[in-house]
């Protein structure tokens, strides 16, 4: 069983931390600074040891050296982002951002740990064996995404293509959906995989900044540069840049960009030497950047340059029953991370899950089910515990499906043909909205007022404002 050393000062997050590797079977060890672990343990004994980069005393860079080539993990929050990219450049073997996905911890932990194992076990032999096994094994659909709808299964099979190739990527699709997932995919499953991804959130980084965040500085390039630093470009040399929303980024900014995509090349500000990087860029966007191109908001060059490969992400309200499977994981996993046990979705709670649109897409769902189980008294969580904006008034699908349509001409027997039932839907509703309130109608055809009003709206039936009768 792997042995890791986690060195966090606040309790509560060295706790949550341990809790969750031990479920996941790892043993664990833990100290609260650099120099409490020194007294307590042998730190090169370790498999791997999961570090805060800020701690009381030392900083968590300090155990690299003291793990004599055990491997370090830096935690970092993401206003320290450059001291953690710093740190990958001191030895640590990753980095990771507070507040971390538990999923994505456990993803790092067992990368870090089987690369530890693959490289004892083959440093005899050539290189290039624990690669092909690696991709070997990228073959087989480890993606790390959670769905299987026919949208997902087409992307899965993109992402498979795409990843081993250094093309440029640009990945589209609603906030939430998590575009910064398939980045990731995109990395583990190329050749940069042990190299580092360096992900940044145009959106986060003033508008002031952001050159120099991405393509670093020279001392007295601007006023309170006291030393030259590296941009997040630079650091990412060697492995692949992931740029979540692109279209936030200034113009002065994307013509730098462009040039490290033409040239591969850049040069910081202040400096009039230029440099060479081998860096792979993944961009990301919720906006539509064609147009933005065509209104001149985004440099036109830069957008044919970034739409090489486009991988589109669907929308949660899209994907079928996915929503129940994502739902579910996110249940287990918060589950484990609070301590409670043996709870699930009651029949309601489904229903709500399933039909509810949820705007900001897979984000939303996981705020709303880690509400859910902290609110939860009972095995059961109902509807309620959401917190979602809908009716749950007959929102079974099967109590509108049993609704027959009135002579129908179609020759099958199974009332659940998607066109037949809209015919229906539309029928009634033409017929009897003009002396029927809008709250009659659902009632009527067994369904609540906002599935009602979403209905009208995916058909385009317009809510007449007429108070003629009509006769039924």
């Amino acid at each position: 069983m792997p042995h890791i050393l986690i060195v966090e000062d606040e309790t509560i997050i060295r706790s949550a931390l341990r809790r969750l590797l031990e479920r996941n079977q790892y043993q664990v060890s833990e100290a609260g600074s650099v120099q409490e672990a020194q007294e307590r343990y042998s730190i090169p004994g370790f498999d791997l040891i999961v570090s805060d980069l800020r701690l009381p005393g030392a900083p968590g860079t300090e155990l690299i050296k003291l793990a004599q080539g055990t491997p370090v993990l830096i935690m970092t929050s993401y206003a320290s982002l450059r001291s953690a990219v710093d740190s990958m450049k001191m030895g640590a073997v990753d980095y990771i951002a507070k507040p971390f996905d538990h999923d994505e911890m456990l993803q790092a932990v067992a990368r870090i740990l089987k690369e530890r194992q693959e490289s004892r076990s083959t440093s005899g032999e050539r290189p290039s064996s624990s690669r092909n096994d690696k991709a070997a094994s990228s073959a087989d659909g480890e993606i790390g995404i959670i769905g299987s709808c026919p949208p997902m299964l087409e992307l899965y099979s993109k992402i498979r293509k795409v990843a081993p190739t250094d093309s440029t990527v640009l990945i589209q699709g609603e906030s939430g959906t998590g575009k910064e997932l398939v980045a990731r995919a995109l990395h583990n499953l190329s050749r940069r995989a042990k190299a580092p991804l360096i992900s940044v959130n145009c959106a986060a980084i003033p508008e002031t900044l952001i050159e120099s965040e991405l393509f670093g500085h020279e001392k007295g390039a601007f006023t309170g540069a006291t030393a030259g630093r590296a941009g997040l470009v630079e650091a990412a040399d060697g492995g692949t840049l992931f740029l979540d929303e692109i279209g936030e980024l200034p113009l002065e900014a994307q013509a730098r960009l462009l040039r490290v995509l033409q040239e591969g090349e850049i040069r910081r500000v202040g400096s009039v030497q230029s440099q060479k990087v081998d860096v792979r860029l993944i961009a990301a966007t919720h906006r539509d950047l064609k147009t933005l191109a065509k209104t001149g908001q985004f440099r036109e060059d830069l957008y044919y340059r970034l739409h090489v490969i486009s991988l589109k992400l669907p929308a949660l309200r899209e994907r079928g029953n996915d929503v129940l499977e994502i739902a579910r994981a996110f249940l287990a996993r918060q589950c484990v991370q609070m301590g409670r046990e043996n709870l699930r979705f009651a029949s309601d709670a489904e229903q709500a899950i399933r039909h509810y649109n949820w705007p900001g897409n897979v984000r939303e769902l996981e705020n709303a089910i880690e509400r859910a189980v902290i609110l939860c008294e009972s095995p059961d969580i109902s509807a309620d515990l959401l917190g979602i904006d809908i009716e749950l008034d007959d929102l079974d699908d099967e109590d509108f499906n049993d609704i027959a349509p009135p002579q129908a001409n179609n020759a099958t027997h199974e009332p659940t043909e998607d066109l037949s039932l809209e015919d229906y839907f539309q029928h009634f509703v033409l017929e009897h909205q003009d002396h029927m309130t809008e709250t009659e109608l659902a009632r009527k055809l067994g369904i609540s007022r906002k599935c009602l009003w979403e209905r009208r709206q995916r058909l385009g039936i317009p809510r007449r404002k007429s108070g003629a009768a009509a006769g039924p």
